[in-house]
């Protein structure tokens, strides 16, 4: 079966027909057709024998070909349970386990535990764009011991992801990211090379994870209350999106703003994260007492 070209469209499409699949506009299914970005997508994951991989939504199975060469063992998360028996025709591979189920819904970091002992674990996905912001925040939130998280995302989005303070790409999703991992805009990749064929081009974004966050805080949950805060409502001044967002009064929110040296009518798109970072230590001291 490693012969079969899976990301020929005539193949795809053959198979495809033979099980009488249909793509579904709603979740997203835009599947790879190119065998080069496959492969380079497994480059820059950098797999070995000493990896394993955790691969979202597999979709036909294009990259988990490639994946499934390269490393010890692909565990791959798919939703759309109506491709079962086309994995089980075309996706013979040893070291691969496919687990039909919502990413979203299950218990990711107890998969990674039981299924990659040993293993180097590395998190690789062509992410369908509607749902690419919540797959990326349980990700870094559940805090999974991943090395590496290498995804397919929206050009948009991935300018998003790697965009600095005061651009307007920058939003909350951008910090988050930065809090716990470098990143880096691997590779740009055209609308024509996926079937059925999106509307706009893809990235391939790499992250690496740090060893340990980028910066120090007292709370968390108060770095990332703050960080949502600031960016529900963009066009607001720090000191109103704060004190409207976090149920806090204003004069403890100017309080905190003062401590921490920020001006109160700057805008949280202005904001870098180790601002963010002093903010929401000044607040959480004030908000405890």
């Amino acid at each position: 079966m490693d012969e079969i070209k899976l990301y020929s469209p005539k193949v795809m499409m053959d198979i495809l027909d033979r099980y009488g699949f249909k793509f579904s506009k709603g979740l997203g299914q835009n599947f790879l057709i190119d065998g080069n970005i496959t492969k380079r997508i497994a480059e820059i994951a950098d797999l070995d024998n000493s990896s394993g991989v955790l691969e979202i939504g597999p979709g036909f199975g294009t990259l988990t070909q490639a994946l499934c060469k390269k490393a010890n063992k692909v565990v791959a998360i798919e939703v759309d349970k109506s491709l079962t028996e086309v994995h089980k025709g075309i996706l013979n591979y040893s070291n691969l386990k496919i687990i039909y189920e919502d990413f979203l819904k299950l218990d990711v970091k107890k998969i990674i535990e039981e299924e990659f002992k040993g293993l180097d674990v590395k998190v690789v996905a062509n992410l369908p764009y509607y749902i690419t912001t919540p797959i990326i925040m349980k990700i870094l939130e559940e805090k999974y011991k991943v090395s590496k998280i290498v995804v397919m995302v929206q050009k948009e989005v991935a300018q998003r992801l790697n965009s600095k303070a005061g651009t307007k790409e920058y939003g909350a999703i951008t910090l988050a990211v930065q809090y716990r991992a470098d990143t880096d805009i691997a590779m740009i990749v055209p609308n024509s090379v996926f079937m059925p064929k999106p509307k706009v081009d893809s990235a391939v974004v790499e992250f690496k994870i740090l060893p340990k966050p980028k910066i120090e805080v007292l709370d968390e949950n108060m770095l990332f209350a703050v960080i949502k805060a600031s960016f529900s409502q963009r066009r607001k001044t720090i000191l109103n999106g704060l004190s409207n967002s976090l149920n806090l009064s204003k004069e403890l929110i100017n309080e905190s703003l003062v401590c921490a040296g920020i001006d109160s009518g700057i805008r949280g798109e202005k904001l870098t994260l180790e601002e963010f970072g002093r903010i929401s230590d000044e607040i959480f001291k004030r908000a405890k007492d």
